[in-house]
Parts: C-alpha cells; sequence; structure tokens
C-alpha cells in the first residue's frame, strides 16, 4: 500500500487529468490556461493533477473525470497486437498505479479488465527479459517499462543472480555443531545384555 511519503506515489497523484467542470468556479481561473477571466465556465475542460481532480470529484461533486489518454483505444488496440513492444512509460510512467486509482472514479469500468490483461501479457516476457537478457539488451528494454514493471524486473533479477550464486556456491549444508558431538547414553540399571 503506498504510503505518504513514498515519492511514488506522490509523483503518481501528479499526472493530469482531464476533467469536465459541472459547476462554474470563481477565483480559479488559474485552472484553465485558456480562460480570460478568474472563473472557471460550467461545461470547461481542464487538465488538472490527480490529486487536486479526484478532491474536487470527492468532495463536491464538482467535475467529472475523463479516463486519461494512456487508457484510450488506440493504446488498447496495441497492447493486444503485441503487449511487449508498447512503450507505456513514455504513456504513463505510473501507468498501472493511476489505472487501479482511476477505475471507480470514471465510467469506463472495463479499464480494470484492460490493466490486467496487459499486466499479465507484459509480464511474461518480463520475466524472461530479466532471467535471460545480457546486458546489452537489458539498456533497449528497460526504458519501455513503466515503474512497476521496472521493480518486477529488478527484483527478478536479483533473485535470478542471488540462485545462480547459491548454484555454483560453496557447501551449501553444514553439519550443525550439536551432531558433532557423540553423546554416551546410559542404560537405566537393569539386567545387562550380552
Amino acid at each position: 500500500m503506498p504510503g505518504y511519503y513514498d515519492i511514488d506515489d506522490i509523483l503518481m497523484e501528479d499526472e493530469p487529468i482531464s476533467v469536465v467542470f459541472h459547476v462554474t468556479a470563481n477565483g480559479v481561473g488559474l485552472l484553465d490556461p485558456g480562460a480570460e477571466s478568474n472563473c472557471v465556465e460550467k461545461g470547461a475542460k481542464v487538465d488538472l493533477p490527480f490529486w487536486l481532480a479526484h478532491g474536487l470529484l470527492s468532495l463536491e461533486q464538482a467535475v467529472s473525470i475523463n479516463p486519461p489518454p494512456c487508457f484510450t483505444q488506440k493504446t488498447r488496440k496495441e497492447i493486444q497486437a503485441d503487449a511487449a513492444c508498447v512503450d507505456l512509460r513514455v504513456r504513463c510512467p505510473y501507468f498501472y498505479e493511476l489505472g487501479c486509482k482511476i477505475v471507480p472514479l470514471v465510467n469506463d469500468k472495463s479499464i480494470g479488465l484492460f490493466l490486467r490483461y496487459a499486466f499479465t501479457s507484459r509480464y511474461k516476457e518480463v520475466l524472461s527479459k530479466s532471467h535471460s537478457s545480457s546486458t546489452i539488451t537489458v539498456p533497449k528494454f528497460v526504458p519501455r517499462l513503466t515503474k512497476e514493471e521496472t521493480r518486477v524486473f529488478e527484483s527478478a533479477r536479483e533473485s535470478m543472480a542471488a540462485f545462480k550464486k547459491w548454484r555454483v556456491g560453496g557447501v551449501r549444508l553444514r553439519k550443525a555443531s550439536v551432531l558433532g558431538r557423540k553423546r554416551k547414553t546410559k542404560l537405566p540399571d537393569g539386567p545387562s545384555t550380552p
């Protein structure tokens, strides 16, 4: 769960989101660069940071949120054609995180299914490249990954490096020092057997 001080969560919430104002908002003309006065008219489309758009939606129902451009039909078709080749970082470095926060706020409920499809499709390629790619191909592959995919990639590479180190390493199992000492057992007093 992202925390208050998580820099990735802060940067994700700063992603611009297109909203439509349902009310006239006085004194906020700075939000709309095309506004001639100090107010935003009803029906105006404005790009706001996600945190502000979410706040206006949850507190006042003053705006409606449009799905970001990274969730358009064009992007969906590209991912369905070949998910591994799509550069999601250019579209939104926090593609999955933003998508998860956007789903309950927009009318398009297919975004959740699209996120799952995109992640599972790309996950196979991320793991495959992390386990088998050379240092030459990594710089070409990693810049296309989102922040979440980059974390998965790095974790998988560290895991594979640790496994290889373990596999070729020295002694894997050592005899416990306690087992090295032989204890003499004393038989209870009674008839002895030869």
